[in-house]
């Protein structure tokens, strides 16, 4: 297949694919489950960029996946439990919701305040919401793996909104991995060397200063932290050279993590985690 090239045309949704979307959304609505629109559409929102996509990323909290999963169960979805840290899934078809509770190492975790925060916007003829662009670049700093890589998004979302974001905002959302946001913004840097200035001088002089101290003062117990970034293309350093597995650590005390049990004695129907 063909890589996915980036443009502002709107990919063709079939029938299908547009009234499942559209289904859920009013669904949700209808019921006041509490979300945000993420993924292609959020992209397009902050952006103007639209790429093709099968499925519908909506991001909500752990608590309130266990709701939606019921309610999308009685509505004759098949629903599943992919991952209890970050993932669950509901299909009809070939196409899918993704119901996401934060990123997949449990980095960073969606709470309330990334729905309450969602901006108004209209989605396949549904008003809804789509996540702030702060919480979408926050959720894409750790997007960085061989297969898949997400600074472009970042780097357009910086461009597209000519750095009017909530800066403390996003320092607050990725907290302690602030080197990931200073990386994602280096790479702004090169790509538009002409809008350095979208990100503000406190900005670039905060993140700057952080990584002066850190060079200067280096910590002899700083731990390992490629499992965070990539699985396996760092497994080596966990599996052969002995460094910690941060991942599985961050992963076993990510709480609460996504739970459900269907409303059925069906075999077809139980959590599959």
């Amino acid at each position: 297949m063909p890589l996915p090239v980036t443009s502002s045309l709107e990919p063709e949704f079939t029938k299908s694919q547009a009234a499942l979307y559209r289904e859920v959304l009013l669904l949700f609505n209808q019921h006041q489950i509490p979300y945000a629109v993420s993924g292609a559409f959020a992209l397009q929102q902050h952006t103007g960029i639209w790429r093709t996509t099968k499925d519908l990323d909506l991001f909500l909290t752990s608590e309130t996946v266990s709701v939606a999963l019921r309610l999308l169960r009685k509505q004759g979805y098949h629903c599943e439990i992919l991952d209890p840290v970050w993932l669950a899934k509901a299909h009809r078809d070939d196409f899918f919701v993704d119901m996401i509770t934060g990123m997949s190492n449990a980095a960073i975790t969606v709470t309330d305040s990334w729905v309450a925060r969602a901006r108004p916007a209209v989605v396949v003829g549904v008003e809804t919401r789509v996540l702030a662009p702060e919480e979408l670049v926050a959720s894409k700093v750790f997007v960085t793996r061989r297969e898949r890589f997400d600074g472009a998004d970042i780097v357009h979302v910086v461009y597209g909104t000519q750095g009017e974001l909530d800066w403390e905002r996003i320092f607050a959302l990725v907290g302690e991995h602030w080197e990931m946001l200073l990386y994602a913004l280096v790479l702004f840097r090169y790509v538009y060397p002409a809008q350095t200035h979208y990100v503000p001088d406190r900005v670039w002089h905060e993140l700057i200063a952080r990584l002066r101290k850190e060079i200067k003062q280096p910590k002899p117990s700083a731990r390992f932290r490629g499992s965070l970034i990539d699985d396996k293309m760092f497994a080596i350093d966990v599996n052969e050279w002995g460094l910690p597995d941060l991942l599985a650590e961050y992963r076993a005390r990510r709480t609460p993590k996504v739970d459900w049990t269907p409303d059925c004695d069906d075999p077809d129907c139980k959590r599959k985690i």
